[in-house]
């Protein structure tokens, strides 16, 4: 029961940060802005075409978010810590657009995997399968930093820590190497 409550809270509150994200982008002109000043307006409309992005069950904001964090790689700092019941993880950058995307990807992609709506995107790593299936069994909380996001996840489930532990090293690899880490594990993965 007390899982389910603190799992509950944190649900509640991604609910409440996004709403926050989502309102500031409003005001900004929307997504289509926030993406335009990160990967410039020409390239906007190529991000949405975008199949290696594109899953069975994505938005357009989701896959644009996903682009620009793919080409502004380089701009996100990531340290990991992996705990005994799983991890903690703190993405910084330092441009504000880039930090809103991060954030709204963030908790989508928290509210997803709570609700077991995989978004099976061609790119994304199978370790992902785990925590769909087990997400009842993880405990997220989040927190901004000055600069983005920290997240500790924990579970009394060694799948699920071992899941959360790859998938962690999985994103930091993506982070530091953008795409060319994705087509390795893309290549990886069908072989």
């Amino acid at each position: 029961m007390k899982r389910r409550i603190i799992g509950l809270v944190a649900v509640g509150a991604v609910v409440v940060l996004a709403g926050g994200v989502f309102a500031g982008m409003h005001q900004m002109g929307g997504v289509h802005t926030m993406m335009s000043g990160l990967i410039g307006e020409k390239m906007m409309h190529n991000v949405i075409g975008t199949p290696m992005l594109e899953g069975r069950d994505t938005e357009d904001y989701e896959v644009a978010e996903l682009r620009a964090l793919f080409e502004n790689h380089s701009a996100l700092t990531r340290t990991v810590e992996n705990l005994p019941n799983g991890i903690r993880t703190v993405t910084e950058t330092d441009d504000p657009d880039l930090r809103d995307a991060l954030s709204s990807h963030i908790m989508s992609m928290v509210l997803r995997v709570d609700e077991k709506r995989d978004p099976e995107i061609p790119i994304q790593s199978l370790t992902l399968d785990v925590l769909f299936e087990k997400s009842e069994l993880i405990t997220t909380e989040m927190d901004y930093t000055p600069t983005g996001i920290a997240i500790v996840q924990t579970s009394d489930d060694p799948e699920v820590v071992a899941a959360l532990q790859t998938h962690a090293a999985e994103v930091s690899d993506l982070a530091a190497r953008g795409m060319q880490s994705a087509h390795e594990a893309m290549m990886a993965r069908d072989h």
